[in-house]
């Protein structure tokens, strides 16, 4: 298991009226972040593209000037597709400001649906119950047994 970090300084161009974190600019980040994630795991033969975002969930407003760190880990894969988690936390305090779930699949050079490359690191959840938090939305979303 390997965690994918990022970072990211908040600047004025991504804030809202309020001067906080534009949940535009927020999506763009974490999605990013996702992509890095699935794209780490898989390795340079990764050709992926956002399939499904399963859940995103701001849990705070982050004010312009705070660097965020993006933390994320696949926790599902099948043949074409995987899920990366993403926790934000600012590093300001210890808390959490976002939590999400997103789904990238494999596609070949036309964009059709192909198999992941056969050697792939295995799959496993990290301690902490923020990503098992996670990992059960995960199930529950994906209905998985």
């Amino acid at each position: 298991m390997a965690i994918t970090h990022s970072h990211k300084l908040v600047l004025p161009s991504d804030a809202n009226h309020h001067g906080t974190l534009y949940a535009g600019a927020m999506l763009r980040l974490v999605l990013e972040a996702g992509y890095a994630t699935a794209w780490k795991h898989i390795g340079p033969e990764a050709n992926l593209v956002l399939r499904r975002v399963l859940n995103m969930e701001c849990l705070r407003p982050v004010p312009v000037g705070v660097v965020v760190e993006l933390q994320g880990v696949v926790l599902h894969r099948t043949a074409a597709y995987l899920v990366c988690g993403l926790v934000g936390a600012p590093w300001d305090d210890n808390g959490h400001w976002v939590e999400a779930l997103f789904g990238f699949a494999q596609v070949d050079a036309d964009g059709k649906l192909t198999h992941f490359p056969e050697r792939l690191p295995p799959i496993t959840v990290p301690p902490g119950d923020v990503w098992e938090r996670l990992a059960r939305r995960m199930t529950k979303l994906l209905r998985l047994r």
